[in-house]
């Protein structure tokens, strides 16, 4: 896999979305008895962040959380690297120094916040404690993006005081949800690579994931993740995940006015004729006699 070294970005990317908190929003923040001991300064989130490349030499005054969600870089800290793929998170240490890279064919996407504090420091040591240093896998948790997109719009909205207050409160539950992501949500470290599989796929069905993907996320081989969605499921991933689509594609046609060519526009198919074949395939009748047959019920 090829990093970046040659052409270095430190932000500009389509889709991204990033607030620094003015200095005097942060001169605030620290005499303020409620999240002095524990607040942000930074935060944001870098999709398909191509050249993203950042060096701090002498370390970053706060700790850093970088979770990546899709595509694959490199953290170099403390003469080691740290790969991180998709569902993998890492807290750099304030004041450490380190360097940071997307991968070039296979860009990261990531959200990332920048937080300091004396319970920061706390929190850190909890994390830390009896750890390496390297990434740490975390169990896709829709929620946990809701919880990061609360936080961004109301920074986005207002920096008034108790605005702040709020953020930050937040904020604490949100790394919280990495650091202790065992206790907080035992039923999710219980669940297989298969049915994290199935509800990721529930949850992209508008797009066409491929399997090295699929088996990226579950830090699995190609062969060892279809063997064993083979032997839970009695279908491969593919077959899988076109099911739930045409599944989807039969609300779509019973409760909606969408045409075949919106539908596969949501559904993530290029072509209307390999969907509606597919569809016949499942169904046993094409797309436009089952939304004909449920017209006339």
């Amino acid at each position: 896999m090829n990093f970046i070294n040659d052409k270095k970005v430190k932000e500009g990317f389509v889709g991204q979305r990033m607030i620094v908190l003015p200095p005097n929003i942060r001169k605030g923040v620290l005499k303020n008895e409620l999240i002095k001991r524990f607040y942000l300064t930074d935060i944001g989130y870098y999709p398909k962040a191509l050249n993203h490349d950042r060096e701090r030499k002498f370390g970053s005054p706060q700790y850093i959380l970088l979770y990546c969600v899709e595509g694959a870089g490199k953290i170099f800290i403390q003469k080691k690297e740290v790969a991180m793929k998709p569902n993998t998170f890492f807290i750099i240490p304030k004041n450490m120094p380190h360097h940071y890279q997307s991968s070039r064919d296979n860009p990261w996407s990531i959200y990332w916040v920048h937080f300091g504090g004396e319970q920061a420091d706390l929190l850190y040591e909890r994390h830390y404690e009896h750890k390496r240093l390297e990434s740490d896998g975390i169990p896709y948790d829709e929620q946990r993006l809701y919880a990061f997109n609360e936080i961004f719009d109301l920074l986005e909205n207002s920096f008034e005081r108790r605005e702040i207050e709020i953020i930050n409160i937040k904020l604490m539950a949100f790394i919280s949800s990495f650091i202790f992501q065992k206790e907080i949500n035992p039923s999710l470290q219980e669940r297989d690579v298969v049915s994290d599989s199935i509800e990721y796929m529930k949850q992209n069905l508008h797009r066409s994931i491929s399997l090295d993907l699929f088996a990226d996320r579950q830090h699995l081989s190609i062969a060892h993740f279809c063997r064993l969605f083979m032997q839970k499921t009695g279908r491969s991933p593919h077959q899988y995940f076109n099911q739930l689509k045409i599944q989807k594609s039969c609300q779509y046609l019973y409760f909606s006015d969408r045409n075949i060519k919106e539908i596969c526009t949501e559904l993530g198919f290029d072509d209307p004729y390999y969907f509606s074949r597919l569809f016949k395939k499942v169904m046993g009748v094409s797309p436009v006699n089952y939304k004909n047959q449920h017209k006339k019920i």
